[in-house]
């Protein structure tokens, strides 16, 4: 039965991850500041937390960043981060950041799916959907 925090300051892409990943079984629970994820995770960790890109004053690469240093000094178990990106050159910022996963907006169930399955289980998602379609070229 997993827990997974999402953290998004609107209301509207809140309901949208929700309305894909809430199983029964599963806890979903919700922050409006990227400030307030270390601490809901300290408090009570959820299994994966799904941040937008553009929350707020701290916004995800800064979350994502947060909770791996915290993990790394020992201070915070490591949990999975899920970044939801809103271009393709914000995936340079996800690498860097040490994401476990990413998906681009607009965010579609089988690929969110896909993701959060993909995370929970250990795995990293990296949404393909930023590559440009490969072109044929002849050769001559």
């Amino acid at each position: 039965m997993p827990t997974i925090l999402i953290a998004a300051d609107s209301e509207s892409l809140f309901d949208e991850i929700r309305s894909v990943v809430q199983e029964p079984g599963t806890t979903v629970r919700w922050v409006r500041a990227g400030a307030d994820v270390r601490r809901s995770m300290d408090a009570d960790p959820a299994d994966l937390a799904i941040v937008d890109m553009q929350i707020g004053a701290m916004g995800g690469i800064a979350v994502a960043l947060d909770l791996r240093l915290e993990a790394d000094a020992g201070r915070l178990e490591r949990r999975p981060v899920l970044l939801v990106l809103d271009r393709r050159p914000d995936v340079f910022l996800a690498r860097r950041s040490e994401a476990d996963g990413w998906i681009l907006k607009p965010l579609d169930p089988i690929r969110l799916r896909r993701a959060v399955a993909a995370l929970l289980a250990g795995k990293t998602w990296h949404d393909t959907s930023f590559l440009p379609d490969p072109v044929a070229v002849p050769v001559d």
